[in-house]
């Protein structure tokens, strides 16, 4: 593997860079420069144009997971956590633009340069850990999208007890999301033309997701104070350190941290589109993952959550969350709606999902990139479909938890190190305060990573492991009796009729 990578070492940028017109670069990179003399809204305008790799992260990130956990955490704490996902996504961000702003000024892919300029292990472990997190967690995809498919025929008159109907409805749901994945992932691989189609695909799915959680919080309403208190004024409840602290270790994934620079590199961006890749990430990522994942709490608040008894609840599911909105916008509509939200997030995972392993599998291989290549190696989660009826077998997710959240911390650290090496990216790490500040920020992020990848570490690796070797024993709770409907259960202080005293009154 050495000699193939030291092959590779010579390469930059990749071979659908080539696809692009060298005279449209140029005239975009001249553009650029004349935006980067121009107001704040002038370059916004300007970059709006432009934008595209951070749709790819976040079409990865608002997936099964990111929807499970705004559903608990909007029903276990109402408003009261809608500030931990725009932190710890500003946080990947950060770290991101870091690793953006190596990669813009050198043209180089990271996989070489994590290779040569800090150890082949780091680039072996974060490849593997990509893989293993992007076909793992495929089959959660599948499951959330055949599960909301099967939701919607039930909404739409189908029997809820008929099993064979639905294992047909989510198998062909199922094929179909293949499908269609197939068809824009390998167009994304084909030419300039296939990455514009591939990144419009992303923006309309995720448009879609929006508006979807959109109609249902128009007709909830919010609460705007506790909106602005729940934004705004962080606070952890009690239950609720553990939620948090998984969020702030699953908001970014290791495979977002191959995906991204590969995609910017797609694109034929070098160092003059650094103000772009910083604004696509704020606009294409950011504001959307928090749009949605705080549309969803929002909207469990206004539902399910019961402010009388707040705490952590475990074993929500996205269905029985847009099952919960059933009579909202007349009938079965809201849920109806919520579930189109749902599986649309599952849509735009599966497909960037399908795209990093056509990049990181070549890499790790040491081969060189075709489009047959990476064709071929986007297929290798599919086999995440047979996830609309099985899950994935126990011991896979407790493999790729333990190494994906070992490795993002590591990557972090890897990213900080490199934009700083004056040695290999020069005047780009930067001078001042600015500088200064921007370490700080990534050490921010650094830290809070390791805290939450800890975390996550423990509940999905270290628990599950423990309580297999030895089952928790669960104690049963006295059941207490049921009444028929129409009776009134009496006072406790009641006197029972078989205690009343006798009346031996003749």
């Amino acid at each position: 593997m050495a000699t193939q990578q030291n092959g590779a070492n010579q390469e930059k940028g990749l071979p659908m860079t080539s696809k692009w017109d060298p005279a449209q670069i140029q005239q975009e990179e001249a553009v650029l420069q004349g935006l980067a003399r121009q107001p704040l809204l002038t370059r916004i305008r300007g970059y709006a144009k432009l934008t595209g790799p951070a749709w790819l992260q976040s079409a990865m990130t608002l997936g099964s997971g990111s929807a499970v956990a705004s559903v608990v955490a909007g029903v276990s704490f109402g408003y009261e956590l809608l500030w931990v996902q725009p932190i710890a996504m500003f946080l990947g961000v950060i770290m991101l633009a870091a690793l953006g702003n190596v990669v813009l000024t050198t043209g180089e892919r990271p996989y070489v340069t994590f290779w040569r300029e800090l150890a082949p292990t780091l680039a072996i472990l974060w490849a593997v850990g990509t893989i293993l997190a992007s076909v793992i967690w495929h089959f959660p995809q599948y499951g959330l999208a055949g599960a909301v498919v099967w939701d919607l025929a039930s909404a739409v008159g189908a029997s809820e007890d008929n099993r064979v109907l639905e294992y047909v409805v989510k198998a062909f749901a199922g094929l179909a999301i293949l499908a269609v994945s197939i068809v824009v992932t390998w167009n994304y691989g084909s030419n300039a033309r296939g990455i514009k189609l591939f990144e419009t695909f992303l923006r309309w799915i995720i448009r879609l997701v929006i508006v979807s959680f959109a109609l249902v919080l128009a007709t909830t309403g919010v609460d705007w104070s506790a909106l602005a208190s729940g934004l705004f004024r962080p606070s952890i409840p009690e239950g609720g350190l553990i939620l948090v602290l998984g969020a702030f270790g699953a908001a970014v994934g290791i495979n977002m941290t191959f995906l991204y620079p590969y995609s910017i590199l797609a694109k034929g961006w070098g160092k003059h589109h650094k103000g772009l890749a910083r604004w696509d990430l704020f606009s294409s990522m950011f504001l959307p993952f928090v749009l949605v994942s705080s549309l969803i709490i929002i909207a469990m608040a206004n539902t399910m959550f019961d402010p009388e008894n707040p705490g952590l609840r475990h074993g929500l599911t996205a269905v029985e969350a847009s099952q919960g909105l059933s009579g909202i916008l007349g009938g079965y509509l809201a849920r109806i709606v919520f579930n189109l939200g749902f599986l649309g997030m599952a849509c735009s995972t599966i497909a960037t999902h399908m795209v990093v392993c056509g990049f990181t599998f070549p890499e790790m291989c040491g081969l060189k990139y075709t489009t047959r290549r990476y064709r071929l190696f986007t297929l290798v989660p599919a086999i995440g479909v047979f996830g609309v009826a099985l899950p994935s077998p126990f011991f896979l997710p407790i493999i790729t938890s333990a190494i994906a959240f070992t490795m993002l911390p590591i990557a972090y650290i890897a990213f900080f190190l490199l934009n700083n090496k004056r040695s290999y990216i020069g005047e780009a790490v930067g001078r001042g305060w600015k500088r200064g500040v921007w370490n700080v920020l990534m050490i921010a992020a650094i830290v809070v990573a390791c805290t939450g990848s800890a975390t996550l570490i423990k509940t999905r690796v270290i628990d599950p492991v423990r309580n297999w070797i030895s089952p928790i024993e669960k104690v049963e709770e006295p059941v207490p009796p049921v009444l028929p409907p129409d009776a009134v259960e009496p006072p406790a202080d009641a006197v029972q009729e078989d205690d009343a005293p006798v009346d031996d009154t003749p």
